[in-house]
C-alpha cells in the first residue's frame, strides 16, 4: 500500500472547530504548575511560577461582570489600574509555554487558549466582531508566541485585545520579545509604533531566563537519511506515517491557509520528508514555522533525507526582522528529528542511527508523547 503523503491532504476547517480548539495542545495537556521545575541557578524560574500562580488567583468571576473587572479597579500602589494582563517574555525552551499552560488549567471557565497566529487566523475566519462576540464573554485569553509580525497585525491585534479587555477578560501571553519592543527590525513607521506602545501597557512584564530545555544536555539530532532508504523505512512502518518531498509539501502549503495546518495532521504519527532543503523565499519560510509549530504541538516525530534540518533557513534570514521565529522553529524540529532519528541508518564519520547506538536501520519511530523535559515554551 502506497505511503499517505499530506499534499494529497486538503482539509476543510469550520469556524466551530477554530474556537473549539483554542485549548493547550497535547504536549501541554497535563501539565500543572507542580510539574513546572524551575532551574535551581536561574532564579527568574522561580519568581515567574510565583507570578503566574498569584496571577491566576485573582481571576474570578465571569467576563463583563464587576466581579471580573475588581483585580484592576483595586489598583497598585501608586494608585494606577493594575494591568489586564500577564506577560512572560525570555528565551526558547526556558518553561513559558508550560507556565502559560498551567495558568490556563488552573484558571475557572470559560478560558481559551491559542498562539497568536491562531489568534489572527480566526479573526480571518470569523471576522473582527464575530471574533470579539465569540472571545468576550471568556475569564482568561491565554496567548502564546506573541509577536507582531506586520502591521496589519499590529493594528488587528491591538484593537481586539482594547476591546476584550474593555469587557473584562483577563489576557496572559508569551513571547521572546518585550512587549514595547514587538515588530522591532520589521518596520518603523511611527504610527504603528503607537499601537505597539499602547498594547504593551496591557501587560506586566515578567522575564524568565535559562538555557532551551530541548537541547540541555543532549545530543545532535542524526543526520540526514539517504532518501531511498528514508522512503523504504516510511513503507515499513506500522505506524500511521505520511512520506513527503520537502519542495512538494512547501508548495502544498502555499495553497493552504495556515488555519489547516492542523487539521491536516489529524491522524499522523509520524512525518517523513525526502530532499529537505534550505527555503529560499521568506514567505514559504513562514508558513514552514506554522507547519513545524504544529507537528510540535503534536510531538509529531521528523524523520528527514537531504540536508540538515538545521540549514532550513539561510543566514539572512536568520539575521532579519523574523530570526525569532526561525530559531523557535529550528529548536523544535530538531528536537522532532531528535525523537524521530531512533531508526537512523549509520552514516559515515557518524555514530548517529548506528546498529549499536540505535538498534539498527528496522527500529521503530518512536511513539508520539514519548517521554521527554518536562518544561517547554
Amino acid at each position: 500500500m502506497p505511503v499517505a503523503r499530506l499534499v494529497d491532504r486538503s482539509p476543510e476547517v469550520a469556524p466551530e472547530r477554530l474556537i473549539s480548539d483554542l485549548v493547550p495542545p497535547p504536549l501541554f495537556a497535563d501539565v500543572g504548575f507542580a510539574t513546572y521545575r524551575p532551574d535551581p541557578s536561574e532564579p527568574t524560574q522561580e519568581a515567574a511560577l510565583r507570578a503566574v500562580t498569584d496571577f491566576a488567583g485573582t481571576i474570578t468571576g465571569a467576563a463583563g461582570t464587576d466581579r471580573s473587572r475588581r483585580f484592576r479597579k483595586r489598583g497598585r500602589a501608586s494608585g494606577q489600574p493594575a494591568p489586564a494582563g500577564l506577560y512572560l517574555d525570555g528565551g526558547f525552551g526556558v518553561g513559558k509555554t508550560h507556565l502559560l499552560a498551567s495558568l490556563w488549567h488552573e484558571a475557572p471557565g470559560p478560558k481559551a487558549y491559542g498562539t497568536f497566529v491562531e489568534l489572527t487566523h480566526l479573526v480571518g475566519a470569523l471576522g473582527f466582531h464575530r471574533a470579539i462576540e465569540a472571545l468576550c464573554g471568556l475569564n482568561l485569553l491565554c496567548i502564546d508566541e506573541f509577536e507582531l509580525d506586520d502591521p496589519g497585525d499590529t493594528v488587528l491585534i491591538s484593537t481586539l485585545l482594547g476591546r476584550l479587555v474593555d469587557s473584562g477578560v483577563r489576557l496572559a501571553a508569551t513571547s521572546n520579545t518585550l512587549p514595547d519592543r514587538l515588530g522591532e527590525g520589521r518596520f518603523a513607521a511611527e504610527d504603528f509604533l503607537r499601537e505597539i506602545q499602547a498594547l504593551s501597557s496591557q501587560f506586566a512584564v515578567v522575564r524568565v531566563d535559562g538555557p532551551d530545555f530541548r537541547h540541555r544536555g543532549l545530543e545532535p539530532p542524526p543526520p540526514p537519511w539517504p532518501d531511498d532508504q528514508l522512503r523504504a523505512a516510511a513503507e515499513r512502518a506500522e505506524a500511521s506515517v505520511t512520506c513527503d518531498d520537502f519542495g512538494a509539501l512547501c508548495a502544498h502549503l502555499e495553497q493552504l491557509h495556515p488555519s489547516r495546518y492542523g487539521p491536516l495532521l489529524d491522524g499522523v504519527d509520524a512525518a517523513y520528508l525526502s530532499g529537505v532543503r534550505p527555503v529560499a523565499h521568506q514567505a514559504v519560510a513562514l508558513r514552514l514555522v506554522v507547519l513545524v509549530d504544529r507537528l510540535y504541538d503534536r510531538q509529531i516525530p521528523v524523520v528527514a533525507s537531504g540536508e540538515s534540518l538545521d540549514l532550513l533557513f539561510g543566514a539572512d534570514m536568520l539575521a532579519g526582522g523574523y530570526r525569532k521565529k526561525y530559531l523557535r522553529a529550528l529548536s523544535r524540529v530538531m528536537d522532532l528529528a531528535r525523537r524521530g532519528g531512533a531508526g537512523a541508518p549509520a552514516v559515515p564519520g557518524s555514530t548517529f542511527g548506528s546498529a549499536d547506538s540505535t538498534g539498527g536501520s528496522d527500529s521503530a519511530v518512536p511513539a508520539r508523547g514519548a517521554p521527554g523535559p518536562p518544561v517547554g515554551g
